[in-house]
Formats: C-alpha cells, sequence, structure tokens
C-alpha cells in the first residue's frame, strides 16, 4: 500500500475540515442545551398519576432516557376522550406548544443517538487521470450486489465523475457507479452492470455536504435501487436482466478502482471521467440489504452477514497524490419522524426525531412520592458518603430531580469506583431505600453512557468491573427486605439485570482478533462477551462454564454445534456472545417471595402422595443471547444449574425450565414462562434444560411436601396389585365362558365383551407397568398402552350408559347402526384422544417416576376430562334407571298386592332402588367418582384402590356367578351332554335337548331351562315373578330379576344387563 501524509492544505480538506468543525460545534450546543440548569419542572398530580413536564428541549431519544432514568415514562398518547381535558389541564399550568409522545406500539429500533465516527477519508483533489485508490481484495460471483458509502461531491465542475468501477478480464464495464450535477443542482447518479446503463437520475442536492448513498443489483429480474441519506431515490428492473436458462452474476476475480473509470483492465484513466470530492466508508455485499440495513449502515454500523469489503486503510493501495487523512465526524442521524402533542389543539401530529422539544414525564403517584422521600434522605445517607470521601460532588445531591446531563466515561468510572468503595466498606449491613435508588439510578445512567470512538478502550473493561461488584453489592440476601420496601417504584431486582445486559454491550469494542472473548466476575455476578468466527471448518458448541463461589459447583450454558452450522449456512460470517449469571442471593429471593404475580406457578394435579406448596427460585439465573450487526439471533440453547434449594430437608421438589419473560406484566416487570423449554435431565443436586431460544433462564421448583408415609406406599401398592390380579383373573374366566358357553348373542352381550377385554388389558399392563420403569422406551409404549386401554374402558362404560338409555328411553336407531355407533365410540375414541395427545404433548407425556401420564403439565387431562365426562352421562342415566325402576316397582306392588303393609312397599322400594345401582355400578365405572377425594386422605385411596381392583371380581360375580342366562346356557350344555350319554346307552330322550319340549314333572310348571330361556329372549312381554301364581300372595317375596321390577311398557334394564338368578 502506498500513502502519503500530506499537509492537508487543499481546497478540499478545508472543506472536510470546516463541515466536521460545523457539525462537532452544532453537537455541543445540542450537549449545552441539554445540561442547562435554569429549568425547574412543572408538576400536575391526578387521582393516579404523576406528570412533570421537563421545559429543557431534548430530542425524543434523549426526552425518553431522561424519564427511564428516573423511574418515569415518557407520556404515552392520551384516550381519544381524555384529549380535550388533558389538553386544558396541561394549559391550566400554563404548558403550550408542542411535547413528545411516547409510542404504544413499540420502541424506535433505530439507534438512540448520533455516532461520533472515526474512519479515514480520502481527497481527491481535482479531475486528473492519475488519481486513484485501487481495492485489495479478492471479489467472488457476485449474482446480487449493494455498494455503500459516505463522500462529499464537487459541486464546481459539472462532469462526468466515477465513483468507483470494477473490471474482470471478460469485461471491462462489469460494474461500475458515475454521477454529475445538473443545471437545477441535482447530482445524478447512474448504474452499469455488464455494460449496460441505467438512466441518469436525480439522489441528492449538490449542497456541498456529507451524503450517504447505496446502489444495489439483483440478478433476477435485473432489478436495481439507488438510495441517498436513507430513502430510495430511483428503482427498476430490467437492467441486464437474464432468463433463468442462461444465469449470468457478475463475475468474480475483478479489479475494483476508486475513483477512475478503467478502458482496460486495472488503468488506462481519462481525466474527464475521474471523481473529484471526498469519500469515505465504501462497503461491498454480495446480497441486497433492506431498507432497515441501508439505514444502519448510513449511522456507520457495519452489517457483517454477506460482507465482502469493508472499509479499511489496510486494504487499500493508494496512489501518492490522493490525501489520506484520519477525521472525526457526526454520523448521520435517524429519519425517523416521532410523534407530537399539540397542547392548544388537543391534536397530534409528527416531526423528526432530532428536533429538540420540551415533554413530560409520567410518574405512578406512589413511586412519584417515595421517590422524594427518597430524595429527603439522600444527603445524609449513601450519596452523601461518596461525595464525602471524593472531596468533590460527583453524584448530584438532589439525584431524582438533577438536570439532563449525558455521563460520559470516565465520570462514569469514577463515580462507580467511589460507589463500590463505600458499598465494600460496609459501614451499614443493609442498604436502605434511599441508597438503593440512589444507586439504581446512577446504574441506569452509567448503562446509558455512549461510547465514543477514539477513547481509551481500557475503561470499558474496569468499567466492567466496578459495575460487575456494584451490581453484586447491591444484590446480596441482606438487601431483601430493601428490594421489597422500594417495588412501588422499580419492579423487582431483575431491572438490574437488564440493565447488566446493556453494560455486557459496551465491551464489545475491546475484542480483537487475538482477543476473542472478555469474561468478568465478582463474587455472584458474572458477565461475558466473546466474539465467534463461523468461518472456520470445525464448528463446535460454545459454552459459558461459571465457577460458583462455593467450591465445586459450577453452571453452564452453551449454543449448540448444529444452531452453529446454521448460523453459518445462512451466510453470517461473525457472531457476538453475550453472557450473563446472577448467583443465588437477594435477585432469587425476592422473585421467588413476590408470589403469583412474579413467579409462574404450574399448578400441578396431584396424586394424593404428595401436596404442593410453593414454587421457588432454586438456582443461579443465567442467560445468553447472540448478535449480529448488533441486531440479536434467535437459537437454541442448553443449560444446567446447580440448585440451591434451602430448608427443604424433607421435601419433595419438581424442576421447571423457565426463563424470565419481560413482556409478560409490564407492570410487575415481566414473570416467568416455561414456553419453549423442557427438563432434560433432572438429578438431585441439578437441571439440564433445553431452551429454542435465548434469554434469561433458571430452574423453578415446585416444593411438595409428601403425604405418605414409605410404608403406606407400599400396602396401596401390595393391595393394587393383589386387588389387579384378582380382577384379571375374574374378567378372563368371565370372558371366556362368554365364548364357551353359548350366551345368547344380543347387544348387550357384546358391549360386555369389550368391556372385559379392555380392562383386563389395562390392568395387566398396570400390574407389571412398574418392571418397565428403567427402559425409557418400553416405559413410553406402556404409558400409550395403559392410556388407550383405560381411555378404552372408560369408553364402553359410556357405551354401556347409552345402551340402558336406549333402553330406557325410546331411540329410533336400527340395532346394526347402534353398533357401528358403539364401535366408534368405545375404540375410536380412545385411539383419537392418545393420538391427539401424543402428537402435541410428545416430550411431556410421561412422568418422570411412574410409567403413567405426567401429572406435572396439562397432559394428564387427555385421560381426567374424558373420565369426569363419562362419570357425569353414566350417573345421569343411573339415576334415570333408578326413577323409572322405582316408579315400575310402585305401579306393580300396588297391582298385585294392593293391601300389602306400608313395610312391605317401602321395602320393595328399596330393593328396586338399590338392584340397579348394585348391578350397573361396575359397568358403568362410577366407583372411580372415589378417585376424586383420594388427595383428602389416605382412607379414600384405600376405598378407591379395594373398589376399582375388585371391579373385575364384582363383573364376574354379578355378570357371570349370579347371571341366568350364563347359568341357562350352562344347563342347556349339561343338559346335551346328559341327551348324549343317553343316546350313547341305546335310549332315544332325543326331544330333552329342546327346550320347547321340557316340562316340569311337578303341577305342570314350566321347567328352569324354559323359564330361563323366556327370560332371554329379546323382547319379553310378561316378565316372570317367582311364586306368584302357585302361592297367591302376591307380593309375598320380592322379585328376583331386575326385569321383574320394569313395567311391561319398559323393558329396558332386562336387555341392557344380564339378569340375575337370585340370591
Amino acid at each position: 500500500m502506498f500513502r502519503r501524509d500530506l499537509r492537508p492544505d487543499s481546497w478540499f480538506f478545508s472543506f472536510l475540515v470546516g463541515n466536521l468543525s460545523r457539525s462537532l460545534f452544532a453537537f455541543a450546543a445540542l450537549a449545552k442545551n441539554q445540561t442547562s440548569k435554569d429549568f425547574v419542572p412543572v408538576t400536575i398530580e391526578t387521582s393516579r398519576h404523576v406528570y412533570e413536564y421537563v421545559t429543557t428541549a431534548l430530542n425524543w431519544w434523549h426526552a425518553d432516557r431522561y424519564c427511564e432514568q428516573r423511574f418515569a415514562q415518557l407520556l404515552f398518547e392520551p384516550q381519544d376522550s381524555e384529549q380535550a381535558s388533558f389538553s386544558k389541564l396541561l394549559q391550566s399550568h400554563h404548558i403550550r406548544g408542542s411535547i413528545w409522545l411516547n409510542e404504544r406500539d413499540g420502541v424506535l429500533h433505530k439507534p438512540k443517538w448520533r455516532r461520533d465516527h472515526i474512519a479515514p477519508v480520502l481527497i481527491f483533489g481535482d479531475k486528473t487521470d492519475t488519481k486513484y485508490v485501487k481495492v485489495l481484495s479478492d471479489f467472488p460471483g457476485l449474482p446480487a450486489v449493494t455498494a455503500c458509502a459516505h463522500l462529499q461531491w464537487d459541486t464546481r465542475t459539472q462532469e462526468i465523475a466515477t465513483i468507483f468501477s470494477y473490471a474482470v478480464p471478460a469485461f471491462i464495464n462489469e460494474f461500475q457507479v458515475r454521477g454529475f450535477v445538473d443545471e437545477e443542482g441535482f447530482v445524478r447518479f447512474a448504474l452499469i452492470v455488464h455494460g449496460h446503463h441505467s438512466p441518469y437520475l436525480p439522489v441528492f442536492r449538490a449542497d456541498g455536504q456529507w451524503h450517504h448513498f447505496c446502489v444495489t443489483w439483483q440478478q433476477e429480474n435485473g432489478t436495481w435501487a439507488i438510495y441517498a441519506d436513507g430513502k430510495r431515490r430511483a428503482s427498476a428492473s430490467g437492467l441486464c436482466a437474464v432468463g433463468p436458462s442462461s444465469p449470468q452474476a457478475i463475475y468474480g476475480q475483478g479489479t475494483l478502482i476508486i475513483g477512475q473509470d478503467q478502458d482496460s483492465l486495472g488503468g488506462t484513466f481519462r481525466e474527464k471521467e475521474s471523481f473529484s470530492g471526498n469519500i469515505t466508508d465504501l462497503h461491498i455485499w454480495q446480497k441486497v440489504l433492506s431498507v432497515e440495513q441501508i439505514e444502519k449502515v448510513r449511522s456507520c454500523w457495519v452489517v457483517e452477514q454477506d460482507l465482502v469489503f469493508g472499509w479499511s486503510s489496510n486494504a487499500l493501495e493508494i496512489e501518492n497524490s490522493v490525501q489520506e487523512v484520519t477525521a472525526q465526524f457526526l454520523c448521520p442521524g435517524p429519519v425517523e419522524e416521532c410523534r407530537v402533542f399539540e397542547v392548544g389543539s388537543s391534536g397530534f401530529s409528527y416531526t423528526s426525531c432530532l428536533q429538540t422539544l420540551p415533554f413530560i414525564c409520567r410518574y405512578r403517584k406512589d413511586a412519584y412520592w417515595q421517590l422524594k422521600k427518597a430524595q429527603l434522605e439522600s444527603s445524609r445517607s449513601l450519596v452523601g458518603r461518596v461525595n464525602t470521601l471524593a472531596e468533590r460532588t460527583v453524584i448530584p445531591e438532589n439525584i431524582f430531580t438533577s438536570d439532563v446531563q449525558d455521563m460520559n466515561l470516565s465520570v462514569a468510572l469514577g463515580a462507580l469506583d467511589l460507589l463500590a468503595t463505600v458499598l465494600r466498606e460496609g459501614e451499614t449491613p443493609m442498604l436502605e431505600s434511599s441508597d438503593l435508588l440512589a444507586v439504581l439510578q446512577l446504574l441506569k445512567q452509567v448503562s446509558d453512557v455512549e461510547v465514543q470512538e477514539g477513547e481509551e478502550l481500557e475503561m470499558l473493561e474496569q468499567l466492567g468491573q466496578y459495575y460487575v461488584e456494584v451490581t453484586e453489592l447491591i444484590l446480596k440476601e441482606q438487601n431483601i427486605e430493601t428490594w421489597s420496601s422500594v417495588s412501588q417504584v422499580i419492579s423487582g431486582p431483575m431491572a438490574v439485570v437488564e440493565l447488566c445486559d446493556r453494560v455486557v454491550s459496551h465491551l464489545a469494542p475491546l475484542l480483537t482478533a487475538g482477543r476473542t472473548k472478555i469474561t468478568i466476575q465478582h463474587g455472584n455476578v458474572g458477565m461475558e462477551v466473546r466474539k465467534l468466527e463461523l468461518s472456520r471448518q470445525e464448528m463446535s458448541s460454545e459454552a459459558y462454564l461459571v465457577q460458583s463461589p462455593e467450591k465445586g459447583r459450577h453452571d453452564l450454558i452453551e449454543v449448540p454445534a448444529e444452531e452453529m452450522q446454521r448460523l453459518k449456512a445462512r451466510g453470517l460470517r461473525r457472531v457476538m456472545v453475550k453472557n450473563m449469571w446472577f448467583g443465588y442471593g437477594s435477585l432469587q429471593r425476592c422473585l421467588s417471595s413476590a408470589g403469583s404475580g412474579a413467579v409462574f406457578q404450574d399448578m400441578a394435579a396431584s396424586d394424593g402422595e404428595q401436596k404442593y406448596l410453593r414454587t421457588a427460585v432454586g438456582t443461579a439465573v443465567i442467560s445468553s443471547a447472540l448478535l449480529s450487526d448488533f441486531q440479536e439471533i434467535s437459537t437454541s440453547v442448553r443449560y444446567r444449574l446447580q440448585h440451591r434449594a434451602q430448608d427443604l430437608p424433607s421435601k419433595l421438589v419438581g424442576p421447571i425450565c423457565a426463563f424470565w419473560n419481560f413482556s409478560l406484566s409490564p407492570d410487575a416487570g415481566g414473570m416467568w414462562s416455561t414456553a419453549g423449554c423442557s427438563v432434560v435431565t433432572s438429578l438431585p443436586d441439578s437441571t439440564a434444560c433445553f431452551c429454542n431460544h435465548t434469554t434469561n433462564f433458571a430452574v423453578l421448583l415446585q416444593v411438595y411436601e409428601m403425604q405418605r408415609t414409605t410404608k403406606e406406599e407400599l400396602t396401596l401398592q401390595t393391595l393394587t396389585f393383589i386387588g389387579c390380579g384378582v380382577s384379571f383373573c375374574a374378567l378372563i374366566v368371565t370372558f371366556i365362558l362368554f365364548l364357551a358357553v353359548g350366551v345368547p348373542k344380543s347387544e348387550r352381550t357384546t358391549v360386555h365383551q369389550n368391556l372385559i377385554f379392555a380392562l383386563a388389558a389395562a390392568e395387566a399392563l398396570l400390574m407389571f407397568s412398574e418392571l418397565a420403569k428403567t427402559n425409557q422406551v418400553v416405559c413410553f409404549t406402556v404409558t400409550a398402552c395403559l392410556h388407550l386401554f383405560f381411555m378404552a374402558a372408560f369408553s364402553w362404560m359410556l357405551v354401556e350408559g347409552l345402551l340402558l338409555w336406549s333402553k330406557v328411553v325410546a331411540v329410533n336407531m336400527s340395532e346394526d347402526r347402534r353398533m357401528k355407533f358403539y364401535y366408534v365410540t368405545g375404540w375410536g375414541l380412545p385411539v383419537v384422544i392418545v393420538g391427539v395427545t401424543l402428537a402435541t404433548s410428545f416430550n411431556k407425556y410421561v412422568a418422570d417416576n411412574h410409567c403413567w401420564l405426567n401429572v406435572q403439565t396439562n397432559v394428564i387431562w387427555a385421560f381426567v376430562g374424558p373420565v369426569l365426562f363419562i362419570l357425569a352421562v353414566n350417573t345421569f342415566v343411573l339415576f334415570r334407571v333408578v326413577v323409572v325402576t322405582v316408579s315400575s316397582a310402585r305401579r306393580r306392588s300396588k297391582m298385585l298386592t294392593p293391601n300389602s303393609s306400608l313395610e312391605n312397599q317401602i321395602g320393595i322400594q328399596i330393593w328396586a332402588t338399590a338392584k340397579p345401582i348394585l348391578v350397573l355400578l361396575p359397568v358403568l365405572g362410577l366407583t372411580w367418582v372415589c378417585g376424586v377425594l383420594v388427595h383428602l386422605s389416605i382412607i379414600w385411596a384405600y376405598i378407591f384402590i379395594v373398589l376399582n381392583s375388585l371391579q373385575g371380581l364384582y363383573i364376574f360375580l354379578v355378570y357371570a356367578v349370579y347371571n341366568s342366562e350364563v347359568r341357562n346356557a350352562i344347563q342347556r350344555m349339561k343338559d346335551k351332554k346328559k341327551a348324549l350319554s343317553f343316546t350313547n346307552c341305546s335310549h332315544p330322550i332325543n326331544y330333552l335337548s329342546s327346550p320347547r319340549n321340557t316340562t316340569s314333572w311337578e303341577t305342570g310348571k314350566p321347567s328352569p331351562s324354559a323359564a330361563e330361556s323366556a327370560l332371554s329372549s329379546p323382547v319379553q312381554k310378561d316378565p316372570p315373578v317367582k311364586n306368584i301364581t302357585n302361592k297367591g300372595n302376591f307380593g309375598a317375596k320380592i322379585p328376583m330379576g331386575i326385569s321383574s321390577i320394569m313395567s311391561p311398557e319398559r323393558p329396558a334394564v332386562e336387555l341392557t344387563a344380564f339378569k340375575s338368578s337370585g340370591v
């Protein structure tokens, strides 16, 4: 590189310095205006707020920062109904004119202040054919391109000037930007690609000022655009457009010359087409930048992604006659317009955010008066001690009403040094509320310090160390009560985390090629910033390992290697990582004691074994964020944190991976959320988590109290295993009886068979589910099958109720259609429920310690919800059946035994009520209602286990042993066996095998087999009543079958439940 350090005596350099001086003078005047001390705020008090009118005119960002540093907010737009009254209120206090308004829909994302920028500036003198600057960089092929620069145009000539030209061996005019000054005083630009020339179009005025320009072009459709000072001035398509069959990008490996048009590769310049003026900050990207990115570049922020050439003296070969100077100038500010409230007219308007206007800060009323109280106490507390130690005022005495000031780096460093010294001495064991508020306001001001280029960067690291130390000192556990006392002013200690996040960003200028990581830790607070080069071949996870002050304990957060590969695939060349760590102290204690408003409580369903007590922050708070071009990038992270749960020796804890969401409940400063986070592994002393985003993380510990002893748990498990074993055997025997003895096929037998099969399968899996806990895959499979078969059992219980209802209440549907509906309900519904649950909650499906659904999440409701619905329906059906049965029994009793005693009638009605309840309870599943009461007492747990474990035995006794249809079928089998034996003895008595020809040898009474055959017929017109015909004493005996207590018009129960043969 050739370079000459010449005394800048040319017109161009004078012109450059003059403009820079005027810019810096204007900025100094603005700063002086901001630090004026001749204003007295006007305060207006309402029922809920206090408004403070600040007459000092500031731009929008400084006004917003002023209010935020004083724990207030810039005035929001009044509601439509309040505009007139609010305007009158302001006028009554002699407030008129325009004032700034806050943004309701979000924060302005542009830079908050104009940056002092130091960069090499190239000064091209008069137009010659010798002055040039060659870019020493290898260019790849460019299917899309963006080139941006700051320049001053020489207004003395109207000839065409070439800003830069890019040539390749195959084509000299491959890529070029040129312009000239037209007769109307505008600078017109034209873009050349592959020799194709765009029209000259006006982009900015030829006023001799610095202007920023960008040109973009992309191969697809030949779309191009020209931007000037952040606004698009021209755009079109079709510039050297090519079809998809013959794509043609800008060729690589060419030569880029600044200030001259190349008529041959790298040479043959002509004076008439040379550039005359000053240029700096030329950058070239192999993509089309967005409008937002162009605005960032205009404000002197470099977009790193897809950057192929960045402005640097080391990458330039400068011809001797081209002067290079290093100059400091003020970058252009944002071009946004901010909203303004016109007090006199009660209207709104917009103006440039850089304009200076008065403004109003809005305080919550209780917060304002607490601040006032702290102000009165500040002079005799910590602020006074700091100033006494310094022998000069470094912190304003009236810290809450001090004038607007922009703290610089050296002042901030000195203030934090003295403050850390006073806090370190520990004259008072606990901070007063006024002390804490004073420290917080100072931390706010320091976090907003603008680091100017050229300042001594080693001061930055020292500033970070003091900031971390002060933060650690105010977060000590003895200050918990103080944090609580200022909760009306500041929304908890998480506000300090937000401030530290700003400070760690200030350390970025310290990162260089030789120093890619800066780590600061003091006690229980640490921060780190590192630069990652994504261009290297091997990518590994990037971990932040924190050693706790407690020996042998460390926390970890890392960005997985696959995430780094994904960022590299997106074209990112380098990223910056910010990490922070806050050990256990008043931060966690305050968040845990703030109640449900600040701590996310996942009220888990209780299974009776444990009682939920509270949710506590049981670990350090750790954070990670990735940035590219100062914009945060969303990535997934893994972290492991050590538990710090105290006073929990006899308690159970359930870890929850969570993060602090500042946007939830903004008035409270945010709250914990679990969205996107899950537990990977959980050990007694630590928990590992995975989250699909970056922010501030912690592990919340749900604290439970054991409600059962180990002995009680063992007893319940033993009872469950024995009961399920007996029930399973009884169900299998019943199922085999249905198939083997030839029970007449009907709707009710089919429904019973499906219910018994589903229930037997579920209980078999339940007995051996504990054996599957050691294998994660097997346990998951067992859980899904348990869920499916138990849901199927309950679905068939629902079908039992629906079938019973169809007999009690006339249902106009054929038997074939009913059975299809029953199968869809009995098997289709469980499959859908289990499938949807697996699809939506796959990672949270199984409990941690059992092969069953996770009761700590909403997954358990995929079982409990449908079960409660089925029990409610079947309870209603049973109630209806009891009503019909009792009514029928009453009518039959009055008809058959009109003169019977009152006791007999009461007995008949009681039995008519009890009989259907006893018979239908097992198939309707109503014994599961006891499960709702398990958490109240262990007695209910015993009752629940006994009733439901013996459900299969109950079904066997009622629907097999005492079922007349089963017994009749068995009797028929015996009769056939006897007939076969007689046949073998050559006695022709085949008529015995026919129930129709069988009669009793006693007084012609129908034989038992014939009677039972009649009872089992699909429609029973005359239900039999035992001994009524012979005895003549109507009502002397209670009917034995459910069908016998039904009216002839209601043969419902007979067709639904098996008929008992008698007791």
